[in-house]
């Protein structure tokens, strides 16, 4: 089979296995096995630029890095819906439906909370992709849409052909990056539908493949079928993921069940929907029926109402972050709301509660924002205890007894003591998280116990962690394995690149966009530790507050401590322009065993990182690629045991252009 009978082969496998996956949820690959295909296509396609299919699995991430998103004039307005709030209006719009048509029919469709999207395909494949905008003018989200797996690059109708959908973040993905968010002390998405806005707004494509977004197609602009229900069914046929749970109603009285069976079934769903919507099913009858300005008058949004409850507010709590902001949090008696129980809210500060006199006692009105994070938004004053005390804000740090400091133009108190237990534990955690240094095995339970028993008490201590293997292979729940798996864990992280490092020490307004710029910019630890204020505030993503931030941190004494240790401890503090996700390695743990043709370990394992690998040293359950040279020893019998993929000298070469 010649280079281009195998790419074509590669893509459709591919392409059928990412859509089985995402659109059917019916995985006909393993992780491992589609890995293995996606990278033999890249090498071909690397090989042989010229063959590389227009729908290509590998073409749905870009490298380049937008400057800004470009206009996008729709041929057709994309219209805002009409919203309805009782079961009445709902009755009103089907008399005025049944005046014009009375044998009218609905089609009634979740309607998912997230954001419009409009994607246009000239011979079959997808040309662009943008946003509502003002719904005359979006802006161009055509890289950003590609990574979305569930929107495909290519459709058998070659017919120029309009299709408008709504991408958004299912609860999981959402719940996962606010989590990460919150460990990094950033400001967590209020709901998923900011988040999803959010992510596809990102100018780096490679950032939006990250945050987990989905797709659902529903209406086709142009003459393709005679009802909404057809043109559901046609968006199948052509590979879009549509809702499966749309209905078509005979009936008003079928528009009304549905709205009822899906009020109480909502919370059971993956993605998040704020209502339903209704439209005529018969798509000839629309011009007749007519438009507003903003709105067509075929159709109508129901929208649920927030689910709230009244509780009893028992205490204010305060929590101290990884840079010492004080964080008040309610706790209260528990409800049930939107699907779990809820008893604690973030009041987010002093003023968030002072402006609603907020006190402790008081009955509190508490709904889930976005019907996920919790929140405290009204005291019910009727049933307000006349002896209660105003909110009065705590003045030291209530982990470590500090005087807080509130800085004038901020919102937060802070504690100024960088041995704050909480302060201090908190920037481990930072350090160890998925975003910085991605040490797997270490949660922030397991940091915390092996800080208090002392094994932790700063960042470096990480890795000196091996030095108590005696003691931790005997603590409670843990033992040899789950040791190893940690050990392993944090002695890969010592090959993250650069940037994440930076990122991972936590310096006060140096997040991890900024860190990269300052990393391309400065390939060495030393070169930024030199660095000039001056010269700083000349980066892309650098201002002021960053460069002042950086040049700080760096001219004290115990930092230059901090960061010399780490480098002492085998931890990489060179930039890696060449680590990059496309590579060949790229996510991959690699095992190098034996002696390789014409290269030393050192230079092997150097390319293989500037490939987007990571090289460690031992084999285990989570090493993906054993090279495996001449006199090969144990390692071999290791990996064939765990079946582990095994490159030898001629293999390993041909994948690095050798």
């Amino acid at each position: 089979m010649d280079a281009k009978e195998r790419i074509l082969l590669l893509t459709n496998m591919l392409n059928k296995a990412a859509y089985d996956y995402y659109v059917l949820d019916n995985p006909t690959l393993s992780d491992f096995e589609y890995d293995k295909l996606y990278r033999e296509l890249l090498d071909l396609e690397e090989a042989n630029p010229t063959l590389a299919l227009p729908n290509s699995p590998t073409k749905r991430v870009a490298d380049k890095v937008l400057d800004k998103f470009s206009k996008v004039s729709h041929k057709v307005k994309m219209m805002s819906i009409d919203d309805v709030f009782n079961t009445e209006e709902v009755i009103k719009f089907d008399n005025d439906i049944k005046k014009q048509f009375p044998n009218a029919t609905y089609n009634c469709e979740l309607k998912i909370d997230g954001l419009s999207v409009s994607c246009v395909y000239k011979n079959g494949i997808l040309v662009m992709a943008s946003t509502r905008g003002n719904g005359s003018i979006g802006e161009d989200i055509t890289q950003n849409a590609k990574t979305i797996k569930s929107i495909p690059l290519t459709i058998k109708e070659l017919r120029e052909i309009e299709v408008r959908g709504e991408i958004f973040m299912p609860k999981k993905s959402f719940e996962a990056l606010n989590k990460e968010r919150e460990a990094l002390g950033q400001d967590l998405f209020q709901n998923p539908r900011n988040a999803a806005s959010g992510s596809i707004k990102q100018l780096d494509s490679k950032v939006a493949a990250s945050r987990g977004l989905d797709n659902f197609m529903y209406q086709i602009i142009g003459d393709f079928t005679k009802t909404q229900a057809e043109s559901i069914k046609y968006l199948e046929e052509q590979g879009f993921k549509t809702n499966k749970e749309g209905k078509e109603c005979k009936s008003i009285e079928e528009v009304l069940a549905y709205i009822e069976y899906w009020r109480e079934r909502k919370d059971s769903l993956t993605y998040p929907i704020d209502g339903i919507v209704i439209k005529v099913n018969e798509l000839d009858s629309y011009n007749e029926i007519g438009y507003t300005v903003k709105c067509p008058k075929w159709c109508i949004a129901y929208k649920y109402p927030a689910e709230e409850a009244s509780t009893k507010l028992k205490r204010i709590v305060f929590q101290v972050g990884r840079t010492g902001a004080i964080t008040p949090v309610a706790e209260f008696d528990p409800v049930f709301i939107s699907g779990t129980n809820v008893e604690r809210a973030t009041l987010h500060n002093e003023d968030f509660i002072r402006i609603r006199d907020i006190r402790v006692g008081d009955y509190v009105k508490v709904r889930k924002s976005g019907e996920i994070i919790p929140e405290v938004f009204e005291v019910d004053m009727s049933k307000r205890d006349p002896n209660l005390l105003p909110f009065k804000m705590i003045e030291c740090c209530p982990e470590c007894g500090t005087k807080l400091q509130r800085l004038e133009g901020q919102a937060d108190y802070f504690c100024p003591n960088e041995d704050c237990r909480s302060r201090k534990l908190n920037s481990i955690i930072h350090f160890a998280s998925k975003p910085a240094m991605n040490i797997e095995s270490l949660g922030p339970s397991l940091i915390e116990r092996f800080y208090d028993l002392g094994y932790i008490k700063d960042i470096d201590d990480l890795y000196r962690l091996k030095e108590h293997y005696d003691e931790l292979i005997g603590l409670d729940k843990l033992g040899v394995k789950s040791v190893d798996n940690i050990l392993e864990s944090i002695e890969i992280s010592k090959s993250n690149n650069l940037d994440k490092v930076l990122f991972g020490l936590g310096i006060k307004n140096v997040g991890a966009k900024a860190a990269t710029s300052i990393c391309n910019k400065y390939k060495s630890l030393e070169e930024i530790i030199d660095a000039r204020y001056e010269d700083l505030i000349t980066i892309p993503d650098v201002g002021d507050i960053i460069a002042k931030s950086l040049t700080d941190y760096f001219k004290r004494e115990d930092k230059l401590k901090l960061v010399y240790s780490l480098k002492e401890l085998g931890v990489n503090t060179i930039y890696k322009e060449k680590d990059i996700v496309g590579g060949v390695f790229a996510n991959k743990i690699v095992v190098i065993t034996g002696t390789l043709e014409g290269l030393s370990r050192d230079e092997a394992k150097s390319i293989i990182e500037s490939l987007g690998g990571t090289v460690t040293g031992s084999v285990s359950k989570k090493t993906d690629i054993l090279v495996a040279g001449e006199a090969a020893g144990s390692k071999l019998s290791k990996a064939k045991d765990l079946g582990i993929e095994i490159i030898d000298n001629e293999a390993f070469h041909k994948m690095i252009g050798r």
